[in-house]
């Protein structure tokens, strides 16, 4: 989830808003909201059962496509415009030394900024595609660089835990890791 979510933070997930889940199942005693365009969302994993943090691309009825790194959405494409790299000082550096590229998206969701690895090749063209009644189409925001519904497929509402909310902490594994304070009770946007 590069640049949004750096290696070392640990956020923090509400877990009731999507309903409240029996511990250790997909079972909800409550139905709660559902999750919107935009979302961060942590889920299991439709392929392997792993705890993933992706962002809400589509939602149900919903009709999805990649074209080459434009997301289109119900047959509108989002705006990009480039970001500066320079406060991204956060990122690994084994992610810099493959030469990112930052822009900020703007699509039927919301505006947040991505990265683009330009030397990575990833699954950048697929679609349309319209998400199926009560499943759910992820994508990281590191899109060259992301196990997102790409490649896992859609997710079902029953798998979303809930929503990332902000960083509580964050610790820099290139660093001993040393705490990011800068980083510390920051938002998700």
């Amino acid at each position: 989830m590069n640049p949004t979510i750096v290696e070392g933070d640990r956020l923090l997930v509400d877990k009731h808003v999507f309903g409240i889940r029996i511990p250790f199942s997909t079972v909800r005693v409550t139905s709660g909201v559902n999750p919107g365009r935009g979302d961060i969302v942590v889920f299991d994993s439709p392929a392997n059962g792993q705890s993933l943090v992706k962002r809400v691309a589509a939602i149900p009825g919903d009709t999805v496509e990649l074209d080459g790194e434009t997301l289109v959405i119900n047959g509108r494409p989002a705006l990009y415009r480039p970001g500066d790299l320079g406060p991204l000082r956060d990122l690994l550096q084994t992610t810099i030394a493959q030469a990112p590229i930052l822009l900020t998206e703007k699509s039927a969701a919301l505006e947040h900024e991505i990265l683009i690895l330009p030397a990575r090749t990833s699954r950048a063209g697929f679609g349309p595609l319209t998400v199926p009644a009560d499943m759910y189409f992820m994508l990281g925001d590191n899109r060259d660089n992301s196990a997102d519904s790409r490649y896992i497929g859609f997710v079902p509402r029953r798998n979303i835990v809930g929503r990332a909310t902000r960083v509580v902490v964050s610790f820099n594994p290139e660093r001993h890791s040393l705490p990011r304070t800068d980083r510390f009770f920051l938002p998700l946007r």
